[in-house]
């Protein structure tokens, strides 16, 4: 039941303990932030603390947010490496941290080059109106707060969905289909809890970590995933304004999408809610194959 034919632990043990040790202990030291914005509201509200507002509390201090779950993706980064190095018995280089640099700029300037077209397409078709307009971008704490926090996003799951996950399985002797699978579906049904969820959004969250997978596996290495997760993430929330997976967004420049075509605009879950991100996801796989296409995989 634990071990398989060659006496290793199976896989899927392996991935869930690291899910559930990498995600225990991110939470554990993400809470200091909480109890701290707590007693912070406490402190300013004599008369208490409005509970339906409990959620907004670190939301409302993007450095207090940021730092706070970066403290977290650090611990939890740190504790995959460990059981991946003493548990798996792996070296950590071995879960694709190479061929940083260009793989990286590459990534970066895809996800972002995404999310502007499809804020483009959004905007041309009058599917979107600016509430503030381009000559008049309103910086923030959050425009470098969350530019932080998503690079640690990115890190973080890139990390634990492509490179723990389906380095795991392909230790194990999985085919290439269930590797893909797997890591995309347990990426998938990691953000079904997110606000506003849809079910469109699933299916293309499903579909960016297939990419994602196609990716790691081109250019074995995690970087440029990587890249691509952290401005995909951050053009669609803090400088475009559109919810990220259904969270609260604080862009430079801010949208309003409620006179729009919900299959094209994602609604209230943002942009990977719509069938434009469904094509930018599919123009991934196009790309990824054209830039490695002369590299051996």
């Amino acid at each position: 039941m634990f071990k398989n034919e060659a006496g290793q632990i199976r896989s899927g043990w392996l991935i869930g303990l690291a899910i559930f040790s990498s995600v225990l202990i991110q939470n554990i030291f993400v809470l200091p932030g909480y109890l701290y914005a707590v007693v912070e509201e406490m402190t300013n509200n004599p008369n208490g603390i409005d509970v339906d507002n409990m959620m907004t509390l670190l939301d409302d201090r993007p450095w207090l947010y940021a730092l706070t779950n970066v403290l977290g993706y650090i611990a939890g980064i740190t504790t995959l490496l460990l059981l991946w190095k003493f548990v798996n018995k792996k070296k950590v280089k071995q879960l694709g941290f190479s061929n940083t640099t260009k793989n990286l700029l590459v990534g970066l300037v895809v996800g972002a080059i995404s999310i502007v077209l499809i804020f483009f397409i959004l905007y041309v078709t009058n599917n979107l109106q600016l509430v503030n307009s381009f000559t008049k971008p309103q910086f923030s704490n959050y425009t470098l707060a969350f530019f932080l926090f998503f690079i640690f996003v990115g890190i973080s799951e890139e990390l634990t969905f492509r490179g723990y996950i389906m380095s795991t399985l392909a230790d194990r002797g999985n085919s290439k289909k269930v590797i893909y699978i797997v890591s995309a579906l347990v990426f998938g049904i990691a953000h079904i809890a997110n606000p506003n969820v849809a079910v469109l959004g699933i299916v293309n969250i499903f579909l960016v970590g297939i990419l994602f997978s196609y990716m790691y596996e081109k250019t074995q290495s995690l970087w440029m995933p990587i890249g691509y997760h952290i401005t995909w993430n951050y053009f669609q929330g803090n400088v475009f304004g559109f919810p990220v997976s259904g969270t609260t967004p604080h862009g430079i420049y801010m949208v309003d999408v409620s006179k729009g075509n919900d299959l094209l605009t994602g609604g209230s879950f943002g942009l990977e809610g719509g069938i434009l991100a469904t094509l930018m996801i599919a123009l991934g796989y196009v790309f990824t194959y054209m830039f490695t296409r002369n590299k051996v995989a």
